[in-house]
């Protein structure tokens, strides 16, 4: 009781103060911790504690951090108590239901997949290379191209997942991990991945905030963005003018053939991240990484007996990952989406609103890297990915239970829906008749695919 008595509180419009770089404060489970030094050596990065500055964070923590985390938290903590703190019920069952999760040992519980993947994707990369090299045939050079398009899609799914830190148990192999299936074999940095992934996850569809959804002048999934809206996330204005009006006026006829080249457009994005005056984590990891991959990529296809048949490789491999940045965005583009910052108090919320799974047996589950079960990964992204189909019936009870979407299609009613979605938009993007301004035709290569 007397430890109660001396106290100091503060209420959560106090802690609303705190939201600025040279003042960031958080709260979680009603104690307030100054993270403003702590912001440059965050490991997932500085945007999603400055998205969430001045809030209760609980539920993002508890779902990015393994329990060794809290320990961290004790040097951070302001001696400050919110006063009003409260809970909702959707965050007291999720948050009950993580604990069971992590009673059950499922977060550890990682199977053989990774496994499996990587020797898949040595073996692939084998054949390719034996197929371009030994074989004169040209079907066989293009059955190559198509079979580097699959490595392509599993061994970014590891990425993804080592990025996550749910392949190794070890901070280390994750890491290692991380460079070789995402900067060597794939060509995409694992830095950039992290930057707007990890913003992607805080701030699920919200149309200034999430740059996952900031694809302007080439796609606009709501007419919010006709009006400029400024991305909080590249800190400038995603102008809509005369070109962006004419490309989204289309974008439901472009967009298959521009998921098919949307990796080009994903290199450029690794060249300007690694190559910036911004903070990367690991640079020179991820440059070398870089470097491994265009030097044997451009040195196979330099293998091809003529440019014909290297130029259909080429984009028979570009084709075939396509499925993969379908995916990506069938997950999110016909979901709900809003403007302004997250929320630390309606993460669950959020995460239903925003995904929407996609529906598929058992045996695509290696083609579909986990992620078909979108929501699931949201709310627990540090759980494995054999462990998302066995948690699915328990989340939809529980969305269930408070009332909440749980979306899950099958992959052709998903790309229905983002069609139709996309369609929409392109019809009113035509019907606009205010002037808009003067195009800034480089600003496509800002957007990320």
């Amino acid at each position: 009781m007397e430890m109660e008595k001396n106290r100091k509180y503060i209420t959560t419009e106090e802690l609303r103060l705190h939201n600025k770089p040279d003042d960031l404060w958080i709260s979680i489970q009603g104690k307030a911790y100054n993270v403003t030094d702590w912001v440059k050596d965050h490991p997932g990065g500085a945007e999603p504690l400055m998205n969430l500055a001045g809030q209760d964070v609980t539920d993002a923590f508890i779902a990015y951090h393994p329990g060794t985390a809290w320990a961290y938290l004790d040097k951070l903590f302001t001696g400050y108590y919110v006063r009003d703190f409260k809970v909702s019920d959707v965050s007291r069952d999720y948050r009950k239901l993580y604990s069971e999760f992590l009673k059950m040992g499922l977060f550890e519980k990682k199977g053989h997949v990774q496994l499996y993947n990587m020797a898949s994707v040595a073996v692939m990369l084998g054949m390719v290379v034996y197929g371009v090299v030994r074989s004169e045939s040209s079907l066989v050079h293009m059955g190559c191209g198509f079979l580097l398009g699959l490595l392509w899609i599993v061994a970014a799914y590891m990425g993804h997942d080592s990025g996550h830190y749910v392949v190794m148990k070890s901070e280390f192999w994750n890491s290692v991990t991380q460079i070789l299936a995402g900067n060597c074999v794939t060509g995409i940095s694992i830095a950039w991945w992290k930057w707007t992934h990890n913003a992607h996850h805080i701030a699920c569809n919200s149309l200034d905030y999430d740059p996952d959804l900031q694809h302007v002048p080439v796609f606009a999934v709501s007419t919010k963005f006709f009006h400029s809206l400024t991305s909080v996330f590249y800190g400038r204005e995603l102008t809509f003018d005369g070109v962006a009006r004419f490309l989204i006026g289309y974008q439901h006829f472009t967009y298959y053939p521009v998921m098919i080249f949307g990796r080009i457009n994903l290199f450029i994005q690794t060249f300007l991240l690694l190559f910036s005056k911004r903070p990367v984590p690991n640079r020179l990891k991820n440059i070398f990484g870089i470097l491994v991959f265009w030097t044997w990529f451009p040195l196979l296809v330099s293998c091809l007996p003529n440019w014909g048949e290297r130029v259909m490789f080429v984009l028979i491999a570009f084709a075939v990952t396509a499925l993969q940045h379908v995916q990506f965005t069938l997950n999110h583009f016909s979901g709900d989406t809003y403007v302004g910052p997250p929320k630390g108090n309606d993460w669950f919320e959020k995460q239903t609103a925003g995904t929407i799974d996609i529906s598929c047996s058992s045996y695509m589950d290696w083609l579909f890297g986990g992620l078909q079960f979108q929501l699931e990964h949201h709310l627990f992204p540090r759980l494995p990915r054999c462990q998302l189909r066995k948690v699915s019936p328990i989340i939809q009870e529980l969305c269930k239970k408070h009332s909440l979407p749980y979306r899950s299609l099958s992959f052709w009613e998903a790309n229905v829906s983002t069609i139709r979605t996309l369609r929409t938009a392109a019809l009113q993007a035509r019907d606009l008749t205010n002037p808009v301004p003067k195009n800034l035709v480089w600003e496509a290569l800002n957007t990320h695919g």
